[in-house]
Parts: structure tokens; C-alpha cells; sequence
């Protein structure tokens, strides 16, 4: 491999931690990418990566290579893109990740009309509720609902989704329809964890000062949200879901809205991605794209 090819090899080893890993991302032998890896280290004269035979982890020096590496493979592309290609064209691959829900509703049926508009590009897309770490597993950049919570990442805020409370006709002919807080005693919730097992948030709700949370019973948890709003439509209790996600349903009749006086806190979307000092020409296209898609749904 040329120097060029090891400094990606690296790359690719040091966000996945493995060398078997980023040999499958890469199509190469893990023979191939252990000799690249250790070329750069003898040309360097440097320690970039401890290797044990559980993990592969970053040296002190790794990591400072890491972040210019990043920046030198992303300045490289662009100026491809500059004298390779026609004008404007962007090339390469996008590694990203979303909520299911999200790609499936928005995302991915609006898809089409980006790759048309950009048919040199393809599109690695993790459709997941869990957190992913995004400068580890590599992604360009990610979209997510909630809090941030990350330190070392950067974020471009979309805004906010309006929540609502919905249930099933099914469910309000069993146990009627909630008026009040307190006949939530009566009631039950679909639980939504981010981790089976953890404690459930319970029904939250603005009372004039601030957003509180009120333990309600629930005898199902899931942890995405897809089997969320299946939970809902099967009757299984009140859930608390994004308006754009609950609108079609709504719309058929399939759910109601449920104490619209108590909704809870609008959900924050924000384009999260690593801190570099360039970002390449496609990331940028895709999150200004992304944000095109999802205003209509926001406050």
C-alpha cells in the first residue's frame, strides 16, 4: 500500500477498534490492513495503536494523528471533487445514522430525490434507536431526537417536534377517556426505555412553571419506536410520540389524541458529527438536505 492507503487503513482501524472490522469495510485482507498499519508506524517512528488481543486502542499519539488524518482524507476528497468530476458533483460515501422511525417516514422516502440530484454519491445508512457513538463506528454524521449529551461532538439544532398523547379506540373503549391527571390512575402507559430494564420516565406534562413527570402503570417497555407506536395501535396503553409520527394514524382514525392540555416536552432533532476543522462537501449537502426534509415537521 502506498501512504495515502495506510493512513486510511488506520483510520478505518482506529474508529472501529478492530482490525478485522476495518478490514471488511474496506474489502482488503486483515494481513493487508495490519501491514499498512505498521508501515505508518514505522514511518512515523511513532506508536499509534496498542494492540492486545481483545481490543485495538488509540496511543496519545494515535489520537493526535487521528483527528489530522481525518482532516487531511476529507480536504483530499473535496479537492477530487474539484478537478475530477463535473462541477459541483459530489462523490464518495456517507456513513450515517438515524432513528428507525425517522428513515422510515421522512427520510427514506425523500431519499430518491437526493441521490437523483447526487448520483455520484452512496449512502451507508444505520437505522437504530440506541445512541451510537459516532466518531468511533465512523459516521459522518448523525441524526438525533433528544438531548445531546456528548462532549468533543458538534451539532447543527433543526428544532423541535411537538408531542402528543395518543391511544387506541380499542384501548379508550376499555379503560375510557382519560380527563385528568388523576385518571391516569386508572390508566396505562406504554412504556419507551432506552435500555430494557431501566426505569420507566413515567407520563410527562407541562403544569404552568415546568414539565413534570407522573409515575403511571404500564405493563409493556419497549426500547424503539417502531414497536412503540405498534404497542399504541394494538391498544396496549397511552404512549407520548412525535405528531409527525402519529399524524397519519390520527388522520384514519387507528389512534386518538388523549389530554391534549398535558403534552409533553417537544422533542429536540439535532445533525450531530465530529469536530474537524473541514467537513467534506457531501456531509454538508446531506445535512442541509435533511433539514429541508424534516422543518415541515417541526415548530
Amino acid at each position: 500500500m502506498n501512504q495515502l492507503d495506510a493512513i486510511t487503513a488506520f483510520v478505518r482501524v482506529a474508529e472501529l477498534s478492530s482490525f478485522t472490522q476495518a478490514a471488511l469495510s474496506l474489502g482488503l485482507p486483515k494481513s493487508s490492513i495490519s501491514a499498512a498499519v505498521l508501515q505508518l508506524e514505522t514511518h512515523l517512528r511513532v506508536q499509534l495503536l496498542y494492540r492486545t488481543t481483545r481490543r485495538v486502542q488509540l496511543t496519545h499519539d494515535g489520537q493526535a494523528y487521528l483527528d489530522r488524518a481525518r482532516d487531511m482524507l476529507a480536504d483530499l476528497e473535496d479537492m477530487d471533487s474539484m478537478f475530477l468530476h463535473a462541477p459541483g458533483e459530489l462523490t464518495g460515501t456517507l456513513r450515517v445514522d438515524m432513528p428507525v422511525a425517522m428513515a422510515r417516514n421522512h427520510i427514506i422516502p425523500k431519499l430518491p430525490q437526493f441521490l437523483d440530484r447526487h448520483p455520484g454519491l452512496e449512502i451507508e445508512l444505520s437505522c437504530t434507536d440506541r445512541r451510537v457513538d459516532v466518531v468511533a463506528e465512523g459516521f459522518d454524521c448523525v441524526i438525533r431526537a433528544g438531548a445531546m449529551g456528548d462532549s468533543g461532538l458538534m451539532a447543527r439544532q433543526l428544532g423541535a417536534m411537538p408531542m402528543l398523547n395518543v391511544a387506541s379506540p380499542g384501548y379508550i373503549a376499555k379503560y375510557g377517556m382519560p380527563m385528568t391527571l388523576d385518571d391516569l390512575d386508572h390508566h396505562r402507559l406504554v412504556h419507551y426505555v432506552m435500555q430494557l430494564g431501566s426505569k420507566p420516565f413515567g407520563f410527562e406534562y407541562w403544569d404552568g412553571q415546568a414539565y413534570q413527570s407522573r409515575p403511571v402503570r404500564g405493563v409493556v417497555s419497549v426500547n424503539n419506536t417502531v414497536a412503540y407506536n405498534s404497542a399504541a395501535l394494538a391498544g396496549l396503553g397511552i404512549t407520548q410520540a412525535p405528531k409527525a409520527g402519529v399524524k397519519d394514524s390520527l388522520a384514519d382514525g387507528s389512534l386518538v389524541e388523549v389530554l391534549p392540555q398535558y403534552r409533553a416536552e417537544p422533542l429536540p432533532i439535532a445533525i450531530v458529527y465530529p469536530r474537524r476543522r473541514h467537513q467534506a462537501r457531501r456531509v454538508r449537502a446531506f445535512m442541509d438536505w435533511v433539514a429541508e426534509v424534516i422543518a415541515p415537521y417541526l415548530d
